[in-house]
């Protein structure tokens, strides 16, 4: 529906019109009714009456084609048409038992506008209508009783104007109530499915951090012996057997990564002992930045910083939030280095401070020009083991996940043009129970 068109129809009680709308059908049986009376036989009264139901019929069209102005012709126009029918219905116009027409662009003038604009329409439909008195004057005398009926019209013309408009307000206050409630509940909803997403989460990585804890132990402690025998038997078959020595070698590196492996597992599955103090995170996003620069010297990526001087201190594990940033800073460093589609690599880190659940603090965006996430990968980045890289195991942005979460922050993906678009929320306060 176009704006106009929608306004039209939010003006007339705030319902939806449809090519014919029923109210169209009763105006026009209306029309009709006026047709069928006399003077029957008044060609120009029967084609006034024609233009009424026509220009009614397509008035929202005229709204819609002159969103700024339409309606105030749409006033003009009935104001004149019923002027023309009350010349055509009477031998003085002021008699004419037409007269009420005039009611009609008034509540036009009730719907469209507030208060002021329908007591100033109203008095241009009066003075329209009054300025019949003009060449009765020069026939007859007005008297005390042709000045009661007109005074009495005149005001009935206020009264009807008023309290059409006053309900057409008060109908316009509601509608604007209900939609701001809708869209109250329709954040309360988007709020309460991404704190369920999120305990769903946390149900799973802790289920999954027990099993991954005692799985390492149980992989760590035969990892240290393979790697024990495999040592001495490169030491003793260095010079006898080279080759036997090599594969000897191998093993041991081998069961090197495995143990960094298990590392990171334990990592995952081991209650965080944060030990939170206030700190200004744009440095430590910094200093995250500074560090992936350092493992990627020619990745060729232009940062584009956008801090709030107004940043609130948040309240952090220092270290484990840098573990945070510079895991979200690698992950953009590595997706763009891989996507050839594009050369222009940016890297976008942005800080304000923000409001979540009522709690103060700050986000934080890490947005890069990379190929992005796949729209059916989207809801399973943070779960572990899942990962899109050859050479990954799927914990990082689970560990990210968790330890948001161990501050009372949250972290979600965004939808972004073109990229990754990591937000962080972390508060400045401590959880209040």
């Amino acid at each position: 529906m176009p704006k106009a068109r929608a306004e039209h129809a939010w003006g007339i009680f705030d319902r939806k019109r449809a090519a014919v709308d029923w109210i169209d059908v009763v105006w026009v049986l209306f029309v009709l009714g006026l047709a069928f009376l006399p003077p029957i036989h008044e060609i120009h009264k029967q084609l006034i009456l024609f233009g009424f139901a026509v220009f009614q019929l397509f008035e929202g069209s005229l709204i819609g084609a002159l969103p700024k102005r339409g309606r105030a012709y749409c006033v003009i126009i009935k104001i004149l048409l019923a002027a023309l029918l009350l010349a055509h219905t009477g031998g003085i116009g002021i008699n004419s038992s037409y007269w009420p027409i005039f009611y009609v662009p008034i509540v036009t003038a009730a719907i469209y506008y507030g208060p002021g604009g329908t007591l100033l329409w109203t008095a241009l439909a009066s003075a329209a209508y009054c300025s019949y008195l003009i060449p009765a004057l020069q026939e007859y005398e007005l008297t005390s009783d042709a000045i009661t009926i007109l005074a009495i019209r005149i005001l009935f013309f206020f009264l009807a104007a008023m309290l059409v408009n006053r309900f057409v307000v008060e109908n316009r206050k509601q509608v604007k109530r209900y939609q701001e409630l809708s869209a109250t509940l329709e954040e309360t909803n988007v709020q309460l499915r991404r704190v369920e997403a999120e305990a769903r989460r946390s149900e799973r990585l802790a289920a999954l951090g027990q099993m991954s804890a005692g799985l390492a132990h149980e992989i760590r402690n035969p990892l240290g012996v393979i790697k024990g025998s495999a040592e001495m038997l490169s030491r003793k078959l260095a010079g006898a057997q080279p080759l036997a020595g090599e594969l000897a070698g191998y093993i041991s590196s081998e069961v090197d990564r495995l143990n960094a492996l298990v590392a990171r597992f334990l990592d995952f599955a081991r209650p965080l002992q944060l030990e939170a103090r206030p700190q200004r995170v744009s440095e430590i996003v910094d200093r995250a930045l500074e560090s992936v620069e350092h493992q990627y010297p020619n990745a060729d990526v232009r940062v584009e910083r956008n801090y709030s001087a107004a940043l609130p201190d948040v309240l952090v594990d220092e270290q484990l939030c840098e573990r945070v940033f510079v895991n979200l800073i690698q992950n953009a460093f590595q997706s763009m280095a891989a996507d050839d589609s594009n050369g222009q690599r940016v890297l976008k880190l942005s800080a304000t401070a923000e409001n979540s659940n009522g709690r103060p603090g700050a986000a934080l965006v890490v947005e890069d020009t990379g190929p992005g996430v796949p729209p059916d990968l989207r809801e399973q980045i943070f779960n572990p083991f899942f990962t899109s890289k050859k050479d990954g195991v799927g914990l990082g942005l689970a560990i990210v996940a968790k330890i948001v979460d161990e501050h009372g922050g949250s972290i979600r993906l965004e939808t972004s043009p073109r990229g990754a678009r990591f937000r962080v929320f972390l508060p400045s306060e401590p959880l209040r129970t």
